[in-house]
């Protein structure tokens, strides 16, 4: 042991093992990938029995299940399908408003770098969620990872007990997970190679979403079984926000500043986004494809009331986060801060998208405003330990991820259970109450282990990640002079705007 501490303090070991190491983890995650996938197509798993002798473990629903199922009127399947692909279009839309906001914060010699990884990526995402994303995430399984409907092969009519075609919940949902690899870009802007990017949302879109997200949302996932009561995350500041912030801030932790960055303790600051136009407009748009992220994760067209209840709430939390950093940073800047305010209003959304559906107007109000001030605090932390994100990926998704989860276990009222294919169900035993409405402590000791295990194994593999990129490949980071000749042009072969001088 001694003597390898001795070895790491000598540059060249160090980097010998870290390179040893990632390539080892890569080969492991695709030997991993290989299996499951050989053995699908190999040894007629249920997932591929396309002779009909053997269907999938989720078509034999328990007694109880299928009477639910059979007591759904024949228009709410119809009502309710048509509901989820809307909501599914609005959550795509989002990822405009992902590229619009990261290149306004960004140079403008990196937009084009912006925009296409922004396409690549959901082009990348969807294959991926289609080909095991999607089984290891929503099929049955352990409680760590599912194992069904593998490339989408003999899935049921309907998911579960929703009543909804699956196809429909999996298009859904892999506009969920593509937002988790374009939230992950946003901290890298102006420095990540292409190659490197696309090494590294393989692994975040293919591997790390689906199996941490399989923890909570999977139909027998372990957090779902806590005791005396169970981790709830009901459209992802967890799942989607935190995975994605975390894996964000390992990736700008292990690229390290752009050239030129000076800190604000080195007496410089943040480097200006080229046009705050387009950012603003992109998180309006965020905003309005946030109304397919929270009010169609319940995936229930006919909860009339919760979908009322999860859109005031979103509105709410992202006007009270908008206002709060803006009026928290004026006194010591003395400026009218519009970057702070999108990022403070995106903060507000983020965490109000885990207890939208438990929480009262007044309660949303009052988590997104602390939601706004969290996301200032963390661009401050991040200032201070000299890690450059551009965008702010950690503070708004990250760090705000984790407080509208925990935010759960502290406002959620105790008057609303779930929703379900006819209605809400709000008998006694799906109930959900925080600490501040008499629930005690149960419910935020839920969201605390949620939040830790799904939030610190994605920072974790994320370092893991990011280092296996960086070492064994050497792609992770554009050359230095590539980054001052600009990505635009040494990547991509023209700059966005060629009217106007563009570059170092």
């Amino acid at each position: 042991m001694k003597r390898f501490l001795i070895k790491m303090r000598n540059p060249e070991d160090r980097k010998y093992f870290l390179t040893v190491l990632g390539a080892k983890l890569l080969g492991a995650a695709a030997v991993f990938g290989i299996y499951f996938t050989v053995k699908a197509l190999l040894h007629g798993s249920s997932v591929w029995a396309d002779d009909g002798t053997t269907a999938p473990a989720a078509a034999a629903a328990p007694a109880p299940a299928a009477a639910a199922a059979a007591a759904v009127p024949a228009y709410a399947g119809p009502i309710n399908t048509v509901w989820v692909l809307v909501t599914a279009f609005l959550v795509f839309f989002m990822q405009a408003g992902f590229m619009m906001l990261e290149g306004g914060f960004a140079r403008s010699r990196e937009t084009v770098n912006v925009m296409l990884e922004g396409i690549i990526d959901t082009c990348l995402c969807g294959l991926l969620f289609y080909g095991w994303g999607f089984a290891w995430m929503f099929g049955s399984g352990c409680g760590f990872i599912g194992n069904q409907y593998y490339f989408l092969h003999n899935i049921p009519d309907t998911y579960g007990t929703t009543g909804v075609p699956t196809l429909a919940i999996f298009l859904f949902q892999f506009a969920f997970a593509d937002c988790t690899s374009t939230i992950t870009s946003g901290a890298m802007v102006g420095r990540t190679g292409f190659i490197g990017d696309l090494l590294y949302s393989v692994v975040v879109s293919g591997i790390i979403y689906p199996i941490l997200g399989h923890w909570a949302w999977g139909p027998d996932g372990w957090l779902n079984n806590i005791q005396p009561a169970a981790f709830h995350d009901f459209a992802g500041s967890t799942v989607v926000h935190t995975i994605g912030g975390m894996i964000a801030l390992a990736g700008a932790v292990v690229l390290g500043p752009r050239i030129g960055r000076k800190f604000k303790r080195d007496g410089g600051g943040p480097m200006p986004g080229h046009d705050m136009t387009i950012a603003a407009l992109g998180t309006i748009i965020l905003w309005f494809g946030w109304y397919g992220f929270n009010p169609g994760s319940t995936l229930s067209a006919m909860d009339t009331l919760g979908i009322a209840r999860i859109a005031t709430n979103t509105t709410l939390a992202a006007v009270s986060g908008g206002i709060a950093a803006m009026f928290y940073v004026y006194p010591r800047s003395k400026i009218w801060d519009c970057g702070t305010t999108c990022n403070g209003l995106l903060a507000g959304l983020v965490a109000i998208t885990c207890p939208c559906y438990w929480v009262s107007p007044f309660g949303a109000i009052c988590l997104g405003a602390i939601a706004g001030v969290v996301v200032v605090w963390g661009t401050d932390l991040l200032e201070y330990l000299r890690i450059d994100d551009p965008v702010g990926a950690w503070p708004v998704h990250g760090l705000a991820g984790v407080w509208g989860t925990l935010s759960l276990g502290l406002f959620a009222t105790g008057q609303y259970g779930a929703p379900t294919p006819t209605g809400a169900d709000n008998s006694a035993g799906s109930i959900v109450k925080g600490l501040f409405y008499g629930g005690g402590l149960n419910q935020l000791k839920a969201q605390m282990i949620g939040s830790a295990c799904i939030g610190g194994g994605a920072l974790i593999v994320g370092f893991i990640l990011m280092y296996a990129v960086h070492y064994a490949t050497g792609t992770l980071r554009i050359s230095k002079e590539g980054e001052l000749q600009g990505m635009d042009v040494h990547e991509h072969g023209g700059p966005a705007y060629p009217e106007f001088t563009t570059g170092a």
